[in-house]
């Protein structure tokens, strides 16, 4: 568990997992105190080890560790503040959990100032990062629950300048004025439950990842729009909202801007994307029945080991 996690109640929440799973012993281990690849790897196959966090979680994992540590089965139990893997994909789980190993493979990259960087949900530009960059500052000054809602509504209104972007997707280029938002989605949500990308699938064959741009000359139409993407009601708003697919983009700004990349901020002018090309571009689905007595553990490890992506139970 990452006791961060959570605005700080990681492990308060990690336990809530015995609710869960009653009649099985738990052991606790904070995951920023250890070297998580050695732990993995000591550990018997035939024990269930959960990883419980939340997005910002999950991406330090992932790009300090990488997908080559996930040879073995690694569950998932929200425990952060924002939990948008869960929000595309906790419709999967059982007894409250998902198992990792599907949603960790194949990632996309993200170039940062010549930093090749993994993300699991989003990277957003515009608003969006300007709200966790304002959210940091408060939390420095002490502030511990911080209302992204009431930051951007303030910015839309007060503070926050819309930029020019050009976006190029697999060497087609797009120049828009007055963005609002461009952000490149792997899934369907960021934010805490905003689904700016309602089409996305994170596992689709073809590794494609979605940018959407919203732009507007108009304050108050950005304003009223604005809430429906919450629900993903905003892609209908087609004069000020476009979604573009694809497998390399790059986005540029007409000035350095903050943004984020699975809740983490950070300032930049030009932004590169493409799908890791580090591991097997094939996703292997299995179906598979429903075994007698435990013998599904022993499934789900052979198939992962096997290098199957998505396992669905019937």
């Amino acid at each position: 568990y990452n006791p961060m996690a959570g605005n700080g109640h990681g492990k308060e929440k990690a336990r809530e997992i015995e609710q869960k799973v009653q009649r099985q012993k738990m052991e606790y281990r904070d995951i920023t105190r250890m070297d998580a690849a050695d732990f993995l790897a000591s550990l018997p196959m035939e024990e269930t080890v959960v990883l419980a966090g939340g997005d910002g979680t999950l991406n330090h994992f992932i790009n300090r560790y990488g997908s080559s540590v996930l040879n073995r089965p690694v569950y998932y139990f929200p425990a952060g503040s924002g939990n948008d893997l869960w929000n595309d994909v906790g419709q999967n789980s059982v007894d409250g959990m998902i198992l990792l190993n599907d949603y960790l493979k194949q990632l996309p990259v993200v170039e940062v100032k010549g930093k090749k960087i993994c993300f699991l949900n989003g990277v957003g530009y515009g608003i969006d990062g300007y709200c966790c960059e304002t959210g940091d500052r408060l939390r420095i000054q002490g502030k511990e629950n911080v209302n992204y809602t009431a930051i951007a509504i303030k910015g839309l209104l007060f503070h926050y300048k819309p930029v020019s972007a050009k976006v190029t997707v697999d060497g087609v280029s797009h120049c828009y004025r007055h963005v609002w938002l461009a952000p490149t989605m792997n899934g369907r949500y960021y934010g805490g439950g905003m689904e700016v990308a309602p089409e996305q699938d994170r596992l689709n064959p073809a590794g494609k990842v979605a940018v959407v741009v919203l732009h507007c000359p108009s304050k108050l139409k950005t304003l009223v729009v604005f809430p429906s993407i919450f629900k993903g009601e905003h892609v209908k708003h087609t004069e000020m909202v476009e979604v573009l697919s694809g497998s390399e983009i790059t986005v540029a700004f007409d000035r350095p801007t903050a943004l984020q990349i699975d809740g983490e901020t950070v300032t930049v002018k030009v932004l590169n994307f493409c799908r890791s090309v580090s591991e097997p571009s094939v996703f292997v689905t299995l179906y598979q029945a429903f075994p007698k007595a435990d013998k599904m553990d022993a499934v789900v490890q052979k198939s992962v080991e096997l290098g199957v992506s998505r396992i669905v139970p019937m």
